[in-house]
């Protein structure tokens, strides 16, 4: 195997189980390595550290697997890391849910992996060479645990480009996915988009927080801002609001959201979807004088890396300062941010300002996070991106 050397003190988070090690840490490659092939990394002093995934083109230049010498990287260690996963997620699949993530990469020790199950069929997205190497293997154990109709791969990332990997989409096993498959969440019917839908198809690491956050809607007006297929409107209306007004940009989106909502049964009267960009509604809202007793602001990632946090610092502040003005005493708005490099003592600075600007006192009285198919290994505390707010107007 193919030997690695760290430079003299880039060795401590390699050592500390961090599984990224960058090129500017790599002293010494005995070897001709090859993107995506297994390689065993050691100190200065040449001592074990870890095995892991070699790729020259990444940043990331080794994606550490496996710190026990005696665990070999061979066929049998990623089938079980696969089977690991798939335990400990299996009790999350019940009669109301068929949704969840089954992979969450680093988090499972399969770097560049993300595999989501969503009722007969599983979505895979493969974001790093070592990955690439052994997908077939993959599927083919997700096939054996799992028995789905159909394995369908969505890599068409921008990390692939950084990996050296061009797009790969399309059916990896069995049948391609319907136009819209059926699945339940929290007990409610979605109609899910695998092919042309944004990510893997869904999001399921906002599925506690839509039923949480429903239950403070019953009898209320709620504005659902970056509503994609509906996951918070349709939670509110089950829980009894009176009023959903959804936005999103993506014609896709409102479409598929216009489905479910029938698709369960609940009061199309009740509900005004609006295909438009967030913040230009938001400004019409307030320039109309509207109010609503509750607001969902769900945006994307807008700071991809530290370097981006400011600007998205200010994006927040600005978003969600449109969004407290459309809300008055007693009002909650439920606020997240997808972004990694912010973390949540930040955000609650942001909203803060943001209240500030908008002129309103408020307190903050819940704090969301990811759900346990989303897990964050102690030793990789990037994993841990998705954070929220519920908060309320004084």
């Amino acid at each position: 195997m193919n030997k690695i050397i760290l430079q003299k003190g880039k060795d401590k988070a390699a050592w500390q189980l961090h599984p990224w090690v960058f090129s500017g840490a790599i002293g010494k490659i005995n070897g001709r390595v090859q993107p995506g092939e297994v390689v065993a990394v050691y100190n200065i002093e040449e001592e074990f550290i870890a095995y892991g995934v070699y790729n020259n083109t990444s940043r990331v230049a080794v994606r550490l697997l496996e710190w026990n010498p005696a665990n070999e990287i061979n066929e049998d260690w990623w089938r079980l890391r696969v089977r690991k996963s798939i335990q400990n997620r299996k009790h999350l699949l019940t009669a109301d849910n068929d949704a969840v993530r089954l992979i969450f990469a680093e988090a499972d020790f399969l770097p560049g992996l993300i595999a989501d199950k969503y009722a007969d069929y599983i979505s895979i997205q493969v974001h790093s060479a070592g990955i690439e190497q052994v997908k077939g293997l993959i599927v083919d154990e997700l096939v054996n645990l799992l028995q789905p109709k159909g394995i369908y791969e969505r890599s068409d990332l921008k990390s692939r480009e950084y990996e050296g990997l061009p797009d790969s989409n399309g059916v990896l096993w069995g049948e391609l996915p319907p136009d819209f498959v059926e699945i339940l969440e929290n007990g409610i019917h979605y109609k899910v988009n695998i092919i042309d839908g944004q990510k893997s198809g869904f999001y399921c690491d906002q599925r506690e927080n839509r039923f949480l956050t429903a239950q403070y809607v019953k009898g209320k007006r709620m504005l659902d801002c970056f509503c994609y297929s509906g996951g918070f409107t349709l939670n509110a209306f089950r829980a009894g609001a009176d009023e959903v007004v959804s936005v999103d940009s993506s014609a896709l989106a409102i479409d598929t959201l216009k489905e479910n909502v029938k698709y369960n049964g609940f009061d199309e009267t009740k509900h005004v979807a609006v295909q438009s960009d967030v913040n230009k509604y938001l400004r019409q809202l307030g320039e109309g004088g509207e109010k609503f007793d509750v607001i969902v602001l769900d945006p994307p990632k807008y700071a991809p890396s530290r370097s981006t946090l400011e600007k998205a610092s200010r994006a927040y502040k600005d978003l969600n300062r449109r969004g407290l003005m459309l809300l008055e005493s007693g009002g909650l708005l439920a606020t997240f941010s997808c972004s990694g490099a912010m973390d949540i003592e930040t955000f609650k600075q942001v909203i803060a300002w943001a209240a500030l600007d908008a002129g309103k006192e408020i307190q903050f009285i819940r704090q969301f996070s990811q759900p346990e198919d989303h897990p964050v290994r102690a030793s990789f505390s990037e994993g841990e991106y998705l954070k929220g707010l519920l908060v309320r107007v004084l």
